[in-house]
């Protein structure tokens, strides 16, 4: 009986210890509905019993969405003074002490104030996550980093904040909250979504037909692509697991230490390895001339943030020495299973690029049996600008 007891007490400790459960609602546009399902299905989970608090819940002014609030237990935000202005933050260790087993946080991209114990919102997540908190949250799908240029491209506005593609791939469930543009647009027109003064320059701007039809697509591809995922890992009764990114399908960006366009790189490598669902690799070589102490420190720096910003998209940093970049590339490559090959077009000399010497050339020529996929930062010449 004693053992029996101390095997229970165990368990107690691993179900006490085991992370938390993250579900998250996808729009593609504010208005669509996500703070209200959020809080619809905040107040089925209390009917059957389960403990809900609402960690962080915006409701943007939406009186239909306040009214849903009633009834349900509020975590008070912290108010932080931040150059002599008041800012309301969601309550990270208040929600920790407090241990429910279901909190809501909304807005999920949300850069928190300097004062707060991490930078951003879904950081707070994650650390409520590893806590044993299960959470359910919501963002709009221009927030993800990996589509930050394609959102650019297609609606013409640069997307500040933002939240890495690996927080999206590790939830365990993700819900498309799916709308018409037409019936978008009348939400507006009724004053559900923004205060009549602002509803003309939202329909002139960000809300314009075409902006919404092209985020609409990218919502529907993305939450796709991660059922694509969560069905590829699931096993059926009797398969051997499968071990994700084998063979010779992995994804590698290949990163000098000061390039101009890196992020667009790791945003595309990052797309790449999220369809193919497997892993990648950002590689940067270590010539003799680029070690450490030779480099000036504004390289240092940009190098620096290009390696963070590749943590936060999931990659595996990877940093080899070498004298010659391209054939340091190609060694790694071979012994990691890459198939394939990222790299921005090279800016060497037009005449190292005749002689076949460019670093983007040279890969094309010597990477035999890899798809080398070379990115220009440029549209085509009949799509430019006059």
């Amino acid at each position: 009986m004693k053992r029996k007891n101390r095997a229970e007490d165990f368990l107690e400790l691993v179900e006490r210890g085991r992370r938390g459960r993250l579900k998250l609602y996808i729009g593609f546009a504010a208005g669509v509905g996500k703070t209200y399902r959020m809080l619809e299905e905040s107040h089925a989970l209390e009917k059957r019993g389960v403990d809900v608090v609402l960690g962080f819940v915006e409701t943007h002014g939406r009186s239909e969405t306040a009214a849903l609030i009633e009834g349900l237990e509020v975590v008070p935000r912290k108010v932080f003074t931040y150059r002599d202005v008041p800012v309301e933050e969601m309550d990270l260790d208040a929600v920790l002490a407090r241990k429910p087993q279901v909190v809501v946080v909304d807005e999920l991209a949300h850069t928190n104030v300097p004062l707060c114990r991490n930078r951003k919102r879904y950081q707070d997540v994650e650390e409520l996550l590893a806590a044993g908190i299960n959470v359910i949250g919501a963002f709009n799908v221009q927030h993800l980093e990996s589509l930050n240029d394609i959102i650019e491209r297609a609606t013409g506005i640069r997307v500040r904040e933002t939240l890495p593609d690996s927080f999206l791939k590790n939830a365990d469930q993700v819900v498309n909250l799916d709308l018409a543009v037409e019936d978008l647009h009348e939400r507006l027109k009724a004053g559900k979504i923004y205060a009549p003064d602002k509803v003309t320059h939202a329909l002139e701007s960000f809300f314009k037909q075409e902006n919404l039809s092209s985020l609409r697509e990218l919502a529907l591809r993305e939450v796709a692509e991660s059922l694509d995922r969560a069905m590829g890992t699931r096993m059926r009764p009797g398969e051997e697991p499968q071990q994700k990114g084998g063979g010779w399908g992995r994804v590698m960006v290949a990163l000098s230490s000061n390039p101009p366009h890196a992020a667009t790189l790791m945003r595309r490598g990052s797309r790449m390895a999220g369809r193919l669902n497997t892993d990648w690799f950002v590689v940067y070589v270590e010539t003799p001339g680029e070690a450490p102490h030779l480099i000036d420190s504004e390289a240092q720096r940009h190098l620096l943030a290009n390696i963070e910003l590749a943590k936060e998209l999931g990659a595996e940093v990877v940093r080899v020495k070498g004298s010659d970049p391209v054939a340091a590339l190609l060694d790694f490559a071979r012994s990691h299973g890459v198939g394939h090959i990222i790299v921005g077009r090279s800016r060497q000399p037009w005449w190292k690029r005749m002689l076949g010497r460019a670093s983007d050339v040279r890969l094309l020529r010597e990477g035999e049996g890899f798809d080398i996929h070379v990115v220009s930062f440029t549209a085509p010449q009949e799509e430019r600008q006059p």
